[in-house]
């Protein structure tokens, strides 16, 4: 994951995030600057129905993002009844069903770098988000392996996963907001953070793509409705950075700390 995109030869890649919006807030900038360099950019979401409400827009942020069309799993939220009625909530769908649909996606969109969640889900702590980062650890590792899932396409092995995180020195003036109104604030220490990246230069643009989320951004207690309410210059203080943990993927026979017999 560069910090400068500098060309076509950029890597793919693919965001698997929890729910409509994750997106946007978490990699926003980082989706924007893959696509301006024409690198190939897709995002799996694992809740709500494409039928639904979320999901229009939802293709509207991606659409901002140059990131193609939702790719949407269905799965219910874990604290929203609305997502999807019909289908088990994420968090109680049996886990390798939900592990083999997203290595269906990985083969068949085969990026070279996945982006989710991180162990924590974020800051808030959300129950989808630490499924979702389940999820994707495993389909990564499951995708590469020819006799895992044979039905869901050819193997194929993405070089990293990058964990979209907050460090303790990193959550500024974002804390104080979801504190007010009562939302957890987790963080990871410094060091889990690997990646650190500039969103600046495409900083309308992840903006705009949040703004897409309207009923989101028209709500009090989401993401979305908290930036919109604050002064310009705090909300792009807080959306500026995007930090992530990078996670290395598949065999590793160049790791000097590797167990010896």
């Amino acid at each position: 994951m560069p910090e400068k995109a500098v060309s076509s030869t950029n890597p793919s890649l693919l965001g698997v995030f929890a729910h409509p919006d994750d997106e946007s807030l978490l990699a926003g900038g980082v989706l924007a600057q893959h696509a301006a360099a024409h690198a190939r950019t897709a995002v799996v979401t694992m809740t709500w129905a494409p039928d639904s409400a979320r999901a229009a827009e939802l293709a509207d942020a991606l659409r901002v993002l140059g990131a193609g069309a939702p790719r949407m799993l269905g799965y219910g939220g874990a604290r929203n009844e609305q997502a999807d009625p019909g289908r088990a909530r994420l968090v109680d769908a049996p886990l390798d069903e939900v592990v083999a649909a997203l290595v269906k996606q990985i083969r068949t969109f085969r990026p070279d770098i996945v982006v989710t969640h991180d162990a924590l889900g974020q800051l808030t702590g959300h129950p989808d988000h630490r499924r979702t980062h389940q999820a994707a650890l495993l389909a990564v590792q499951d995708a590469g392996l020819a006799h895992l899932h044979p039905g869901a396409g050819a193997p194929w092995q993405p070089r990293a996963v990058y964990c979209a995180t907050h460090p303790e020195s990193g959550v500024g003036d974002l804390g104080p907001l979801l504190e007010a109104v009562g939302k957890a604030v987790l963080a990871v220490p410094d060091a889990y953070a690997t990646t650190t990246v500039d969103a600046t230069p495409w900083l309308d643009q992840k903006w705009a793509a949040i703004l897409a989320h309207r009923g989101e951004a028209a709500r009090a207690r989401p993401l979305p409705g908290i930036l919109a309410r604050q002064p310009t210059e705090v909300r792009r203080r807080i959306l500026a950075t995007e930090y992530f943990t990078r996670l290395a993927t598949g065999p590793a026979p160049d790791d000097p700390h590797r167990l010896t017999a």
